[in-house]
């Protein structure tokens, strides 16, 4: 019968939508679609928000501990080495172990040297209350406040303890500050918690002389835990092996929550006993976070206890109240939507349209939403992409051009390799037989030509890279024009690991050589190509420069223009017909391939340029960008 109703009841609110306007469905649907969703992820959303402040909590309070613990650390060395220097005196060791009482002069220098240093020592490190060694040598009289008879501290908790212990250190917490002769009067700094680092003195080893104590303020040892009232939040507690808990009684934090020393040791051990070093615990019904750390040298934990009972408060009030502002934005939202649908829905369907045509292939789309609002200005920025996308295809389609042409040119020269590179190196062997050391020196120099040029696995290189390719070239030359060709390189050790595309000098160089030695060989005069880089802001500027026949400042100027004429778009069959080799001596083809490359692929503003004077020199100038490799990775 119930299930009966219930499927009236949907039938009935179904054909009552069926009935509405599109808008005022559109209306409901934002309602049921946006509003339950966003309510959801809202929740969500603020319980990762809740988890990431509880972690940033924890993090805060264990950093506070770890500032704590290097503090305390500090102060453990400090004492520990209070008790190393106060024994170190050898004056002081044999007054405690001495067999005959000592006359005044004698005691009187002792008092000013080995006491005074141990007063000292005391005095300079300000966070040490007490230095105060005890003897059982009955031949030797006190010398207050240092040198103490030893029957003053037998009835001690501790006293056994540290004999027992042959020499090793004891920590001992004390809930009082008690003078070992007591005073007349009652005096309030016995109430001071302090702790206190104990030792039995041996000398020689294995003869008890006496005990040493030095003492510090629980103050001054655990600063964190002893300062302010931290705004009531929170509260540091100190346990130490034998369960004894101390903490600042001037902040109320501990009494106003309701944490006993019980709760304290009870939550503190069930989590040392799990490993845990933050948890969770409530204490009527408040929540708290609990940090602690454990000083391994004074086996004791330092706990950090914070309330989180504001903090949750404060987050639940502002997720509600933003919850609300969501919900109220989203019916905002719902009924603006209503009203405006029939205008940009039309417009959005032809926008939608045309994303699936692009989606499909076709960039080619004349777009014809215009105006202003988000729907044209959605449009407007479709165009743009749409403009973007075919510029980044075209430039990409020039690229994979120019790199299958030199793939190409490359896999043309590749022809048998390996037989190319054992036939080398059998005449490099044969000339070495017969003591032609310049023919073996010209073959090793046109290997690693060979090499340069057939393994063509990246556009990049580094810049040292080139430069042997061009040493070897150079070598190969000076067999040909009789060592008249000098090669001069000025570049500093550090950027020799400068990006470059390759073969981008050594066409340079060939075209210096190849019109720079154009004078007569018979005058003697031989040629100096020299090769400089510097570093200028984000650019390096590399310089080749020959001293040969030079150009005249109006062919300098043509072929400046020859280099830097742009074209819309190149091809393969462009680079083909551009090639060196196809193109008469003089026609400047070969450096405006290699700045169209340079262009191409760092970017417009970088490129060549000549400079030149007649019968004098030869410069031409790259500019590339500052772009360093360090280990395979840029640097």
């Amino acid at each position: 019968m119930r299930r009966r109703r219930l499927s009236t009841a949907m039938q009935h609110l179904l054909f009552r939508l069926e009935q509405l306007s599109l808008q005022t469905r559109l209306f409901v649907a934002y309602i049921l679609i946006l509003l339950v969703p966003s309510l959801l992820i809202s929740f969500y959303i603020f319980n990762q928000l809740n988890a990431n402040y509880m972690k940033d909590v924890v993090k805060k309070n264990e950093n506070e501990l770890e500032i704590e613990h290097v503090n305390i650390n500090n102060n453990i060395e400090t004492m520990e080495r209070a008790a190393q220097l106060s024994i170190s005196d050898k004056e002081v060791l044999y007054y405690l172990e001495r067999s005959s009482e000592p006359n005044a002069s004698e005691l009187i220098e002792f008092d000013t040297t080995a006491v005074s240093n141990i007063l000292r020592l005391q005095f300079n490190n300000p966070n040490i209350e007490h230095i105060r060694l005890y003897t059982n040598n009955e031949r030797i009289n006190e010398l207050w406040p240092v040198i103490l008879r030893e029957e003053r501290i037998d009835t001690e908790s501790w006293y056994k303890a540290v004999n027992d212990l042959n020499g090793l250190e004891l920590w001992h917490f004390d809930r009082l500050d008690r003078e070992p002769i007591r005073p007349i009067a009652p005096d309030d700094k016995e109430s001071r918690p302090k702790i206190a680092l104990l030792r039995e003195i041996e000398y020689p080893a294995g003869r008890h002389v006496g005990i040493m104590e030095v003492d510090m303020l629980m103050t001054n040892f655990f600063q964190s835990a002893y300062r302010g009232t931290n705004e009531g939040q929170s509260q540091m507690f100190i346990i130490d092996r034998e369960g004894k808990l101390f903490r600042n009684t001037t902040n109320s934090f501990a009494q106003e929550a309701g944490l006993t020393d019980a709760i304290i040791h009870s939550e503190l051990k069930k989590h040392v006993q799990q490993q845990q070093k933050n948890f969770l615990f409530e204490v009527n019904h408040v929540p708290f976070l609990g940090v602690f750390v454990h000083i391994d040298k004074i086996d004791a934990y330092v706990l950090n206890v914070v309330s989180l009972q504001n903090v949750f408060q404060d987050i639940n009030k502002t997720r509600n109240k933003i919850i609300i502002a969501y919900i109220i934005l989203l019916i905002i939202l719902s009924i603006s939507t209503y009203f405006l649908n029939s205008l940009i829905l039309k417009k959005l369907l032809v926008l939608a349209e045309s994303m699936k045509k692009v989606r499909q292939g076709d960039f080619n789309i004349d777009l014809k939403i215009r105006g202003g609002g988000e729907v044209g200005e959605l449009a407007h920025h479709f165009r743009k992409m749409l403009k973007k996308i075919n510029e980044l295809i075209a430039e990409a389609v020039t690229k994979k051009a120019v790199s299958k042409e030199t793939e190409l040119r490359t896999l043309k020269n590749q022809i048998d390799s390996h037989f190319l590179y054992n036939t080398l190196e059998n005449i490099k062997m044969l000339a070495e037989i017969e003591n032609q050391r310049v023919i073996s020196d010209t073959l090793t120099s046109l290997g690693g030509m060979m090499r340069y040029n057939l393994k063509w696995t990246s556009e990049y290189v580094r810049m040292r890279d080139e430069l042997s390719h061009i040493t070897n070239y150079i070598s190969i030359m000076n067999v040909r024009f009789d060592n008249k060709i000098s090669l001069k390189l000025d570049i500093a050790p550090g950027d020799l690991d400068q990006e470059l595309l390759k073969m981008s000098l050594q066409p340079i160089v060939e075209n210096s050589i190849k019109h720079g030695m154009k004078f007569s060989p018979s005058k003697g005069r031989n040629m100096e190509l020299s090769i400089r880089a510097v570093v200028v802001d984000d650019t390096m500027i590399v310089e080749i420069s020959d001293n040969g026949i030079g150009m005249s400042g109006e062919k300098t100027a043509e072929l400046n223009r020859k280099i830097s004429r742009e074209e819309p778009e190149l091809t393969i069959s462009d680079w083909k017909s551009q090639r060196p080799e196809n193109q008469d001596e003089g026609s400047g083809i070969g450096l405006r391939n290699v700045n169209q490359r340079l262009q191409l692929f760092y970017g417009r503003e970088y490129g060549l340029s000549v400079e030149s004077a007649e019968g004098e020199y030869t410069r031409v100038v790259m500019r590339i960008p500052y772009f360093i490799w360090s280990g395979g990775v840029s640097g």
